[in-house]
């Protein structure tokens, strides 16, 4: 298993203030607190993160207060790429300025790249910098696969890209990269609910959006697994399933920043165009915060 990235790393989420303005305090207490709670690593500013609706001055912001916060405890993992191969260069570069340890840089959303422009976009992301770069591949958001023959090609040429964080869904196509990569090539389950499926494949973690509260609960998982306690793993597998349907039973981050507030942490609301909880799914999901979290009480 290649662990140079770590194991267990979460997306985190980004706190804002009431005037919708970036609250780093806040965000080094969280990312603090989520590394005491056994994470490896953090991607900031990804999905999760909103960083799409953050402009590059906060971006830079964010990475930079985040390492301050976990110093050598953790790997900051920058959220770097965007539809736009300059732009996503300039962003590694103001990454890499921030103190970053490695960069998340998604497939090309809504212009739909073809295979081979997926090549030459992450070529040129790769030759931009000497951090480590994890492809983020979910066609669910971004509306293009890429295949797992391109990203292996990718990792061929460029030995800085050095893993995927694979959100496809497609068990298949995740057998398919874990069957074909190289030994150092690190492959990272990017949905919650399939992690354990993922590590029966031969995966080595996962990217979460549940660690930010079952974190140790994954960490058992994984060590039961790994030692060959299947029917262990499977068990926690089971019980942190409703945890996970119920934070994706609307558009992610809406529910994990409310459970979060529900917590102690004020991490506010989400940014528009993504608006507040449903009453139906804070009802859902309160009661599991409750049997999940009894003793969470965050301080600054």
């Amino acid at each position: 298993m290649n662990g140079r990235l770590g194991t267990i790393l979460t997306a985190m989420v980004t706190p804002l203030n009431g005037d919708d303005a970036l609250d780093l305090e806040e965000a080094q207490r969280l990312a603090r607190w989520l590394i005491e709670r056994g994470n490896d690593g953090l991607v900031v500013a990804g999905s999760t993160g909103e960083g799409q609706t953050l402009d590059a001055g906060e971006r830079a912001a964010l990475w930079r207060s985040v390492k301050e916060a976990v110093g050598d405890r953790a790997m900051v993992i920058a959220n770097a790429g965007s539809s736009s191969t300059r732009e996503s260069v300039d962003t590694i570069k103001a990454a890499q300025r921030a103190g970053a340890d490695a960069i998340l840089a998604v497939v090309p959303y809504y212009n739909k790249p073809t295979q081979s422009g997926m090549l030459a976009h992450f070529g040129a992301l790769a030759q931009a910098t000497s951090l480590p770069i994890v492809i983020y591949n979910i066609p669910g958001r971004t509306a293009a696969n890429m295949l797992p023959e391109t990203l292996l090609e990718l990792a061929r040429r460029h030995p800085n890209i050095c893993g995927v964080k694979e959100s496809s869904g497609d068990l298949k196509q995740i057998g398919v990269i874990l069957r074909d990569r190289g030994p150092e090539f690190i492959v990272w389950a990017g949905d919650d609910h399939l992690f354990l499926p993922c590590l029966a494949l031969g995966a080595d973690g996962v990217v979460g959006v549940a660690s930010h509260l079952c974190s140790r609960e994954y960490r058992r998982m994984f060590d039961a697994y790994r030692s060959g306690n299947v029917a262990e793993a499977a068990h926690i597998h089971a019980s942190l399933l409703p945890l996970m349907e119920a934070l994706f039973a609307t558009t992610s981050p809406i529910p994990i920043k409310w459970a979060l507030q529900q917590c102690g942490f004020k991490v506010g609301r989400c940014r528009l165009p993504l608006d507040e909880i449903s009453p139906d799914v804070a009802r859902r999901l309160r009661p599991l915060l409750e049997a999940y979290l009894p003793a969470i009480t965050p301080q600054r």
